[in-house]
């Protein structure tokens, strides 16, 4: 399989998965939905990628995996709540993080996409 992950996406094209409180996160501002879709794999596999989605808001929330993430439509700031590291994330834009890091999520934008590959 190939498979051509630079071309526009919107929220509509994905799947509605609740919100972050379903995936784990806690809100702190805004209602936090998300939506999302697989590309490689699922979530019970040692490894899986696809499209997550969140409506504008602010939460927080512990890594449950590691992670490489590219931001494909809108921007994000993460700050890891432990060392204090803020960073802002626009469309291009990529990050990496290790499982068990405690994120600070605000969504800029009204809404932010971004194209993950996870690893348990």
């Amino acid at each position: 399989m190939m498979l051509k992950l630079n071309t526009p996406i919107t929220l509509d094209q994905l799947d509605s998965w609740g919100t972050v409180v379903d995936l784990g996160s806690t809100i702190v501002e805004g209602d936090a939905n998300v939506y999302g879709k697989f590309t490689l794999g699922t979530p019970d596999q040692p490894s899986s990628g696809g499209y997550f989605g969140v409506t504008k808001s602010i939460f927080r929330m512990t890594y449950p995996f590691s992670e490489q993430a590219t931001v494909v439509k809108g921007q994000v700031t993460l700050t890891n709540e432990d060392t204090g590291e803020k960073w802002t994330f626009k469309e291009g834009d990529s990050w990496i993080v290790e499982k068990g890091t405690k994120v600070l999520w605000q969504v800029d934008t009204d809404y932010f996409i971004k194209h993950y590959f996870s690893a348990n």
